[in-house]
C-alpha cells in the first residue's frame, strides 16, 4: 500500500471519529502540510466520500453523507440491514453493548445517503422487535444524534418534555448515554442551569446540532452511574412524601450530594426534601439518611404511616428488652 493511500485512509479514519476537524490539527496528526491535507481530501472526494470544508481561521473539514454509499465493502441492502439491526440492538439495550452499538450506528448513519436513510427510517418504523418488559419508546434517530454529539463533544440544543408535560428548550453539553432498566438517560452539563442534569431520552422531542465544540468536564464513571441511578429512581412511586428537616439547603446539599436533587429551601434554616418508595419499608430507608441529630417532620401518608409507626414501636421495644441468649 502506497504512502498516499495509507495517509488517505488515516485521514478518513480521523474524519469518521469527529464531526469537525480544523485543518491545522489534521495536518499535525498526519505529519504533513495543510496543502497535502487538501490534496488527500480531494482523493477521498473522488472515491465517493463527501468531505465538507469551511474556510477561515476556525475552518476545517467534516464528513457528510454523499450521493452514494462510499466504498465500505457494503451493498445498499447490506448497509440498510446493518443500520436497522443496530437500531434494534440500541432499543433493546444489550448488556455491555450500549456504547458500541450507538457509536457503530452513528458512524454508519453519518455516511448513508438520503435515499438509503429514508429506507432505514421506513423499515425501522415497521419492525417491531420483541420487548423485554414495559418501557417507554425511544426514538433511534434522536438516540443516534445524541450519540454522535457525545462522541464529538458538540453542544446540543434540544426540546424536552418533563413528566408534567411542560416543554422547554435546553442547551447542553452531552457527556454520557446510559441505559437503566427499560429507559435511556442522557447525562449532560446544562448551560442554562450551570450544573449537571440527567434527562430521559424518550422525553427528548428533537435535537439540533450547534457545531460548537466543548471541552469535556471531569466526571468519573462512578459519578455517572450514581447520577443515572438517581434519575432512574425519580419515577412515580407508590408512596411519595416530603421530609422537612432543620438543616439549611446548602448544608443539606453538601451532605446528600446528588441525592439532594429536588430539595428546596424552607426559609433560611430548613429544607424540604421529596422522597418515596415502592412500599413503606423502602420509603423509610430514605429517612434513615437524614444526619444524626437533625430533627424533621414528614408527610408520610396513611395507611403507610400507621404501618411504619407500628414497626418502629416494635423495634424500640426489641431494643429496650434484654438481648436473647447466645445460640447453644
Amino acid at each position: 500500500m502506497s504512502d498516499t493511500t495509507s495517509r488517505a485512509l488515516a485521514l478518513l479514519n480521523l474524519l469518521q471519529t469527529h464531526r469537525h476537524w480544523p485543518g491545522t490539527e489534521l495536518a499535525g496528526r498526519l505529519g504533513v502540510t495543510e496543502r497535502t491535507v487538501r490534496r488527500d481530501v480531494d482523493r477521498l472526494r473522488e472515491l465517493g466520500y463527501r468531505v465538507e470544508s469551511t474556510p477561515g481561521a476556525a475552518g476545517g473539514y467534516r464528513l457528510e453523507a454523499g450521493s452514494a454509499v462510499p466504498p465500505l465493502l457494503l451493498t445498499d441492502d447490506e448497509a440498510v440491514t446493518m443500520a436497522i439491526g443496530l437500531r434494534v440492538a440500541a432499543t433493546q439495550q444489550l448488556v455491555g453493548g450500549a456504547e458500541v452499538t450507538l457509536t457503530a450506528l452513528a458512524k454508519l448513519e453519518q455516511v448513508l445517503p438520503s435515499a438509503l436513510r429514508q429506507r432505514v427510517n421506513a423499515l425501522a418504523a415497521s419492525v417491531q422487535p420483541p420487548r423485554i418488559g414495559d418501557g417507554p419508546v425511544v426514538s433511534p434517530a434522536v438516540l443516534g444524534e445524541i450519540a454522535m454529539a457525545t462522541r464529538d463533544h458538540e453542544r446540543l440544543r434540544m426540546r424536552y418534555v418533563d413528566g408534567a408535560g411542560a416543554e422547554s428548550i435546553r442547551r447542553v453539553e452531552p457527556h454520557a448515554l446510559a441505559p437503566s432498566g427499560r429507559k435511556w438517560f442522557l447525562l449532560c452539563w446544562d448551560l442554562d442551569r450551570d450544573d449537571w442534569r440527567t434527562f430521559r431520552v424518550d422525553r427528548i422531542v428533537s435535537v439540533e446540532h450547534t457545531r460548537v465544540l466543548f471541552t469535556r468536564r471531569e466526571i468519573t464513571e462512578e459519578e455517572i452511574e450514581e447520577r443515572v441511578l438517581i434519575a432512574a429512581s425519580w419515577t412515580p412511586q407508590k408512596i411519595e412524601a416530603d421530609a422537612v428537616m432543620d438543616l439549611p439547603l446548602s448544608t443539606m446539599e453538601a451532605v446528600f450530594g446528588p441525592w439532594s436533587e429536588g430539595a428546596t429551601a424552607e426559609g433560611e434554616d430548613r429544607t424540604r426534601w421529596p422522597f418515596g418508595g415502592s412500599d413503606w419499608r423502602e420509603a423509610m430507608y430514605a429517612l434513615l439518611w437524614i444526619p444524626e441529630g437533625v430533627e424533621y417532620t414528614t408527610s408520610f401518608p396513611e395507611p403507610y404511616r400507621a404501618e411504619l409507626r407500628e414497626a418502629v414501636q416494635r423495634l424500640l421495644r426489641a431494643l429496650e428488652a434484654p438481648a436473647p441468649g447466645s445460640r447453644g
